[in-house]
């Protein structure tokens, strides 16, 4: 006679184990199929993500989650709420010019937030962060991330943040609006001051607009060079009285067809043209920015068990899956990626071809304490 576990034989049991450890059945299918219920201890070692509810006994109050815009998957943090208790509180940042001014003021009442990879090596140096316990994210497999997507969360050999997603930055024009098929940061900015002026959106972030702008010269995307910035500067003064605005959170300007165009994030792009196709994102040619987020813990948070519960329960692959269906990001863990469905991987604005971001530049940690590149923004804002 077989041996019984659950209401199961052993050999159905472990076949809807391995199912479930593909990703092919949800937690809640696996739990009723087998009869089990509330998960075992041991079966959660062995199944990271079949967290059992007692694991989250202890957790209690809000978890206060600091994010960017249209960035999250509301069903995962509605899940979260429901199995834990916890209740999330999110806010939005612009920039992480943004992030960093509110963290150095100190008692920001964060647990989580999202920084991006040019910024980490700073928030280790100011000491606004600590490293991981990567004990406490059971889901999070580091042999599972591409090594470009994962180095800087790493310092000193030791985890200080664990990656999100990836994306890039270029640029979107709405088709139907302008007759121009623009390929070049080049033709952005010239269009901006003519066929297009009133139309046009750049970010309220020094790294994507001054970035942006240095390219129209074929400089590079991080260039702290003082010549090269003061001619990024000029192009942007001269730029602005012809812009529709300066916003990171852009695609509602967009989406109404009060704006045309504007610098964008790949997953901003995935989301508009689900509703308008006629959306085209473009990476330009002379090149631009590659980036990768992460979750991070800053010093001091106020609710640790469960911002760690939080980062780990969206970094189980099917809650992953979800985050990157949600908000149109390239997620990073290979696990979640062979999860994700066909018209995503075949989407060459989440996953462009190799030669598309070969000119692409990841952020530069000397950028963001520039304070010359601080006083451009601030000139170019107030102009």
């Amino acid at each position: 006679m077989s041996k019984i576990i659950g209401h199961l034989p052993a050999s159905k049991f472990l076949e809807e184990l391995r199912r479930y450890q593909k990703g092919s059945v949800s937690r809640r299918h696996f739990l009723g199929v087998t009869g089990l219920g509330l998960a075992t201890a041991v079966m959660s070692s062995a199944v990271p993500g079949l967290r059992p509810r007692k694991a989250y006994a202890a957790l209690s109050g809000t978890v206060n989650f600091t994010t960017w815009p249209s960035y999250f998957a509301q069903e995962n943090l509605d899940n979260f709420t429901k199995d834990t208790g916890v209740k999330i509180n999110v806010a939005v940042f612009g920039s992480n010019e943004e992030m960093l001014a509110k963290l150095q003021a100190g008692s920001t009442g964060w647990d989580v937030f999202v920084p991006t990879n040019y910024t980490i090596s700073t928030y280790h140096e100011l000491g606004l962060i600590d490293p991981l316990d990567l004990a406490r994210l059971p889901n999070y497999d580091a042999a599972q991330v591409d090594d470009r997507f994962k180095g800087e969360g790493i310092i000193g050999g030791s985890t200080y943040a664990v990656p999100k997603d990836w994306g890039t930055t270029g640029f979107v024009y709405n088709s139907k609006s302008a007759a121009e098929k623009p390929t070049t940061w080049k033709e952005f900015w010239d269009l901006a001051q003519k066929e297009w002026t009133g139309r046009v959106m750049v970010h309220d972030y020094q790294l994507t607009t001054i970035g942006n702008a240095l390219k129209y010269f074929g400089y590079s995307f991080n260039s702290n060079d003082e010549k090269e910035l003061a001619d990024a500067e000029k192009l942007m003064l001269a730029a602005k009285p012809h812009l529709f605005g300066i916003n990171s959170d852009y695609k509602p300007s967009l989406a109404a067809g009060d704006a045309w165009a504007s610098v964008c994030w790949t997953g901003d792009a995935v989301q508009l043209q689900r509703d308008q196709p006629e959306f085209v994102y473009v990476l330009a040619k002379e090149g631009g920015e590659i980036w990768t987020d992460y979750y991070a813990i800053p010093k001091g948070g106020q609710n640790v068990d469960a911002a760690y519960a939080l980062i780990d329960y969206l970094l189980q692959p099917p809650n992953n899956v979800k985050e990157g269906i949600a908000h149109g990001y390239p997620i990073c863990d290979k696990r979640a990626i062979s999860m994700m469905p066909k018209e995503l991987l075949d989407n060459p604005v989440l996953y462009p071809a190799a030669e598309a971001l070969a000119p692409l530049e990841f952020g530069a940690a000397a950028t963001l304490v520039n304070p010359l590149r601080a006083e451009i923004m601030a000139r170019f804002k107030a102009a």
